[in-house]
């Protein structure tokens, strides 16, 4: 174990002045690595240990030196190669790879002589027996001698890739000022508990590393939602639309319902369905001009409308509640547009952020999500313009198979659910809802009777789910989320 080693180094020192940590591994029968670990053990304690770093340089043979320990060096097989009566060169240089250096080797070292007096140069011995001394001085280096080999003899051998050179760093050990042969546990963190009792004055602590690294900052990284947000916005951009401001997530229920021609006895401005808010609980700036004539078309119809015939109140429509859709914005935007200086011109907008709803909380359902509008406002637009626009936005996203469904909405007339074809899943799903803004919320803004206003509204939960293959809206939002997930997703390519 580790602190064995320690307790067994300590306990060495006390009884040497000096020792060289490599010296410590046959006595210690470890190795060098985890003799040098427990020293930085006990130099993290204090100044227990005063180490010197010192280096040894030692030679060690190479594989072909290996070789040559086992067979003889190339210069002695090719000496012994050679038969009495000689061999013709040729022959001699294909007895083994290194033949060509042991035969120029050989030949300087005088044991072997060329014969061209024949046909065929013969290859000879000039002497009976050779010493390999080049044999011996790798088989003592390989048993830890050689020492007394010259060193430019051993670089000779190095040169010929029989030996290579090796550097061992180590630590010339002694005892330090704080020395001791056993080792008390540095505290690493001050607690309470320390401060009031006053333990942590006969404690000692770990010193800080100031020259630590410390972990990697993380970048950031865009969640999923953020990617496909980006990428609707870029496609509303390119299709030349403006985006609302939509920072108010606190709407009051003028806006958000009445406006919007919604009736006060709506199962939608139910508490099960919607989040009231206690403070402030209610809102008192309206147009009152405009708030009147909201008034008279719910209760007793105007501009060619019956209403709803019901008393409308004001009470009701002063509470203030957590926006259930982006198209309260509309609404806002749509009247200003109604009364801007020099009247009204033909306008886009868009808008995509945060809407609440009471919800029951499921795999595809939160208690609030992400609402994309699309408003389009000019003269005689028709229902063939809203679904030309969708056909154009939704080629946009790479979605090309639609289909639409009547569908009743209270400020929309006619009104369409928007279906496509998911070819993963292969079936149709609905990915949104569109219809032309009805007379009744429009004209009591004071928009000219010509102007129609088509709009068409989707979430930006589903398409990301489908985009990434999450089954679970809470995987992609909540607590629940997986950060590797969002540090690893890819880039979003709707089109693609």
């Amino acid at each position: 174990m580790q602190q064995d080693l320690t307790e067994r180094l300590l306990k060495y020192l006390e009884s040497h002045d000096e020792v060289d940590t490599l010296d410590l591994v046959p006595v210690f029968n470890e190795d060098h690595q985890k003799v040098i670990g427990a020293l930085k053990s006990i130099e993290a304690s204090g100044n227990i240990v005063s180490s010197k770093p010192t280096s040894r340089k030692t030679w060690s043979l190479t594989d072909e030196g290996r070789a040559v320990v086992e067979s003889g060096s190339h210069e002695a097989v090719v000496f012994n190669s050679v038969p009495a009566d000689g061999i013709p060169q040729a022959e001699l240089m294909k007895i083994s790879s290194n033949a060509k250096i042991g035969f120029s080797k050989a030949m300087s070292q005088g044991w072997i002589a060329v014969d061209k007096s024949g046909k065929v140069a013969l290859v000879k011995r000039k002497v009976d027996t050779i010493d390999d001394v080049v044999q011996k001085h790798l088989l003592d280096i390989n048993r830890g001698g050689g020492q007394e080999i010259a060193d430019n003899v051993k670089a000779d051998y190095k040169k010929r890739k029989l030996l290579q050179e090796v550097i061992t760093k180590s630590f010339i050990l002694s005892r330090g000022e704080e020395f001791t042969t056993t080792l008390t546990k540095l505290e690493t963190d001050l607690n309470v508990d320390m401060l009031a009792s006053g333990l942590w004055k006969n404690l000692k602590f770990k010193a800080y590393n100031f020259d630590a690294l410390g972990a990697p900052v993380e970048r950031g990284h865009l969640h999923p939602l953020l990617k496909v947000r980006s990428e609707f916005r870029q496609i509303f951009l390119e299709m030349g639309f403006s985006e609302m401001p939509t920072n108010n997530y606190v709407e009051s229920s003028f806006w958000n319902f009445d406006a919007l021609f919604q009736p006060q006895q709506h199962p939608a401005r139910d508490a099960h369905d919607t989040f009231f808010l206690n403070h402030p609980a209610k809102s008192t700036k309206f147009p009152m001009d405009y708030l009147e004539r909201v008034k008279r078309v719910h209760s007793v119809g105007e501009y060619g409308s019956q209403g709803y015939g019901y008393d409308w109140k004001l009470e009701e429509a002063q509470k203030n509640i957590l926006r259930t859709h982006t198209t309260a914005v509309s609404a806002r935007m749509l009247y200003k547009l109604a009364n801007q200086p020099g009247g009204f011109r033909p306008a886009k907008y868009f808008s995509i952020d945060r809407v609440f709803r009471n919800e029951t909380l499921d795999a595809t359902h939160l208690a609030e999500f992400h609402q994309v509008e699309g408003v389009i406002a000019d003269v005689g637009l028709t229902l063939g313009d809203l679904i030309g626009t969708l056909y154009a936005f939704f080629s946009k996203l790479g979605i090309t198979q639609l289909d639409f469904k009547p569908a009743y909405n209270p400020y929309t007339e006619p009104s369409m659910e928007i279906f496509c074809f998911h070819p993963g899943l292969n079936k149709w799903i609905e990915i949104g809802n569109s219809g032309i803004f009805r007379p009744e919320m429009l004209l009591p803004m004071y928009l000219p009777p010509e102007v129609n206003v088509i709009a068409w509204g989707l979430s930006l939960e589903r398409p990301t789910m489908v985009k990434y293959g999450i089954n679970n809206i809470r995987d992609l939002v909540g607590p629940k989320v997986d950060l590797k997930m969002v540090q690893e997703n890819s880039l979003c390519r709707l089109d693609k």
